[in-house]
């Protein structure tokens, strides 16, 4: 069985603080093959579609589409805020090398 990726509630409160669902957007994780690792994560603000896994928070939608769902399995998406930057980023225990650059990945 399946662990469906978890959302934090900072990365709810980023959604809610650029009202993202007020728009009619969610936070779209897919991951594509490509990048420096092989797989890259691609994120952005879109609208669900019917075969997503829809995370729901504070009144807030992050999906995942059934293709990207495997390699997500029991990851963490968050949002952080550090001295290069505030992104989301996400934290996958399937992952096992990554770039520096936290977008690109192996399995």
């Amino acid at each position: 069985m399946q662990l469906p990726p978890k959302v934090t509630d900072r990365a709810f409160a980023r959604l809610a603080e650029i009202g993202a669902a007020g728009q009619g957007q969610a936070l779209r994780i897919a991951v594509e093959g490509g990048g420096c690792s092989g797989f890259q994560y691609e994120i952005e603000l879109d609208s669900a579609k019917n075969d997503d896994l829809v995370l729901e928070g504070q009144g807030e939608k992050v999906v995942v589409d059934a293709v990207s769902l495997p390699f997500l399995e029991n990851a963490v998406i968050d949002f952080t805020e550090e001295l290069i930057g505030a992104r989301f980023t996400i934290e996958n225990p399937n992952a096992t090398s990554s770039c520096g650059c936290g977008t690109s990945f192996s399995m």
